[in-house]
């Protein structure tokens, strides 16, 4: 666990999951516009058999007191949704790859240093792992901040938006691991 200003960031807890859940499903509706689907969210709702009872996973939080604004998460699992290319799908499957998920914080603690907190959080557990050779993300880039705060932690693999806004305007990143370094986002 690190302070950060009025905010602990560290690895999710049990009695986390309501507040995470309500970080992650408030994101769906508010700022993607898409609400809750099954086919791409059932993590959030079994949050817990998906980040804290798989050990190549994680959940990562930022809390102010009690309250969690923020979370970070990371699943050994390559793009399989929304529908990515398939090149992009294919060289990021397999076991080797964690993908980097959920990195959302509410509105009112935006701007204050969280995201790239917890990011840098993730990056670490995922550099931890031998087995990970790559970290994989993608963002829509609709959601204010989102493609230069990529850009600024991340590499760009490929730009797949088509100009239809009503789906998600995606670019796909990847993070390079640098073991036994300070992650690039800190």
């Amino acid at each position: 666990m690190t302070e950060h200003g009025p905010y602990s960031v560290r690895r999710a807890r049990e009695s986390d999951m309501d507040g995470a859940r309500s970080v992650m499903l408030d994101t769906f509706y508010h700022d993607f516009g898409v609400g809750y689907r099954p086919e791409w969210h059932a993590d959030v709702i079994d949050i817990e058999g998906s980040y804290l009872r798989e050990p190549r996973h994680a959940l990562f939080v930022a809390c102010k007191g009690d309250e969690v604004v923020a979370t970070t998460a990371v699943r050994a699992t390559g793009p399989a949704s929304p529908p990515h290319p398939r090149w992009i799908a294919e060289k990021y499957a397999g076991p080797g790859t964690a993908q980097l998920f959920r990195v959302y914080v509410r509105p009112d603690h935006r701007r204050a240093g969280l995201a790239r907190a917890l990011v840098a959080m993730a990056v670490e557990f995922v550099a931890a792992d031998p087995a990970y050779a790559a970290l994989y993300l993608h963002t829509d880039t609709r959601v204010p901040g989102a493609e230069p705060f990529w850009r600024a932690v991340a590499t760009e693999i490929h730009d797949a938006r088509d100009g239809d806004h009503r789906t998600p305007e995606t670019v796909h990143f990847e993070i390079p691991l640098r073991r036994g370094a300070a992650p690039r986002v800190v």
